[in-house]
């Protein structure tokens, strides 16, 4: 297993539409495992493979107090979406920002697994966030883009500046209430 690279809003390489996996092989339960072990050494609760410059629709989620509960999912779709939330996210790859997003509620989602069976789950809470904020990063999207121009160009702006300046963004663990996805 290895640590990848994170890429940072506003690399261009963020807005890469990810390509469906042909097939689960060992190539694709490598980068799962690849993945989780980046997430987790982050600290985070969802990555997407596009977050890794790999533009294949791969996500890995685990919502768990542990880190013992991981979920993959591999080409996911939402099947429909119900009501609307709105909760504090986070990002790894726009690191230290934390943002209110407006969501569904509850979703159901259909993806593959790491055998490349088909399934389908109802969720809802921090699992259904999880699952949205991932998949749009596998459309190109970030959670920056739900919020106004004029924030969003502060963010970019104020993390440009850390990166000129060595700062690193992502210094301090976030709190409980701040999971990063």
């Amino acid at each position: 297993m290895a640590i990848l690279n994170i890429l940072h809003f506003p690399d261009s390489r963020l807005r890469t539409r990810a390509q469906e996996v042909d097939s689960v092989d060992d190539q694709v339960r490598t980068l799962v495992a690849d993945m989780f072990q980046t997430m987790y050494q982050a600290p985070g609760i969802g990555l997407a493979a596009t977050q890794v410059n790999v533009h294949r629709r791969v996500v890995v989620i685990d919502v768990s107090e542990h880190q013992d509960a991981p979920q993959v999912f591999i080409n996911p779709e939402i099947l429909s979406r119900e009501g609307v939330e709105e909760t504090d996210e986070g990002c790894l790859s726009v690191p230290g920002i934390y943002e209110r997003v407006q969501r569904a509620e509850r979703i159901r989602v259909r993806a593959l697994d790491l055998e490349g069976n088909s399934f389908e789950l109802d969720v809802d809470g921090l699992l259904a966030v999880c699952i949205q904020h991932e998949i749009d990063h596998l459309d190109g999207k970030l959670f920056v883009d739900y919020l106004s121009p004029l924030k969003r160009q502060r963010i970019r702006k104020k993390l440009e500046k850390q990166r000129r300046h060595g700062e690193d963004p992502a210094a301090g663990e976030p709190s409980h209430a701040e999971r990063v996805i």
